[in-house]
């Protein structure tokens, strides 16, 4: 207990630093990789958990950058790893007044087309990540017992007609990470108003930005993504919408299987958290009869 009032008595101190009166500073219930703050009408506060320092430092890297092309993000007020006044990494940035968005806010798709037009520069900490490979992962579950050997070779066989649809190796582009619900907030008329937490960014197929969020609303902003690569760039060959729903399925797909071996975690409001969620939520999209090109990726 003095331990949790020591560090409420740090962060009151952090608000009183922006002028904030310790009466407005409130916690937000939530957050793995950090604690959150509301300091006031117009600042936010995240202080990172341990384990997830370098999370946060990189994403006072990342968000800077994602600012200047054009993307919905709070400013980074003021980052600070000394350690001096708070015993972890803090940020302390604009509070984006909004709610969070159910479905796929409007605007998301011209949001992530602004960022994964960023180009490539050293960002301190933030990775490549190709994804993994999908036949492995099928190899491992039915090792393991998770899989019969006859469901085990057509879902490799799966992998490989979807990998058959688009280039693997195409160039990687800086995406958020983590596009989900509870990082999207959105004024009342759903307009999105920013995409928070940075924490996941890397550098990786466009299409693993699409890999948090359910299929349909994937395919109801896919055509509007397009557009708007195609709007900034007509002079360039982009992907089409078969290719790159082949490479979100891919993603949906594997990550679906990876997750099947995993501990149930109750309470996490993701909808992603359960175990068998993502597999389950494959199933329920083809079953709802989805529009070409997804109906073709069977």
């Amino acid at each position: 207990m003095r331990e949790h009032d020591e560090f409420l008595a740090r962060v009151t101190a952090i608000g009183q630093q922006h002028d904030v009166p310790p009466e407005q500073i409130t916690e937000v219930a939530g957050g793995v990789a950090n604690r959150g703050f509301v300091l006031g009408e117009a600042f936010f506060l995240r202080v990172a958990r341990p384990g997830f320092e370098d999370d946060l430092r990189k994403e006072a890297g990342v968000v800077p950058v994602a600012r200047s092309a054009g993307v919905l993000t709070p400013t980074i007020i003021q980052y600070d790893d000394s350690r001096e006044l708070i015993d972890a990494p803090y940020v302390v940035m604009d509070r984006i007044h909004g709610i969070e968005h159910p479905g796929a806010p409007v605007g998301l798709a011209e949001q992530l087309a602004r960022l994964h037009r960023v180009e490539r520069t050293d960002i301190p900490g933030v990775p490549q990540d190709d994804g993994g490979d999908p036949w492995l992962t099928v190899d491992a579950l039915a090792e393991r017992g998770y899989l019969d050997l006859g469901t085990a070779k057509w879902l490799s066989g799966w992998f490989t007609r979807l990998s058959d649809r688009f280039d693997r190796h195409e160039p990687r582009v800086l995406i958020h990470g983590d596009v989900a619900a509870h990082n999207l907030l959105a004024g009342p008329d759903g307009e999105l108003r920013a995409l928070i937490d940075w924490g996941d960014a890397a550098w990786a197929p466009r299409t693993m930005d699409f890999a948090k969020l359910p299929l349909d609303h994937v395919a109801a902003i896919l055509p509007d993504y397009i557009r708007a690569l195609r709007t900034s760039h007509p002079e360039q060959h982009l992907a089409d919408e078969d290719e790159l729903a082949a490479a979100t399925l891919w993603f949906h797909l594997h990550w679906a299987l990876g997750k099947l071996t995993a501990t149930p975690w109750p309470g996490q409001r993701h909808w992603t958290a359960p175990p068998a969620s993502r597999l389950l939520a494959l199933l329920k999209f083809f079953a709802t009869t989805p529009p070409a090109p997804w109906s073709t990726l069977t």
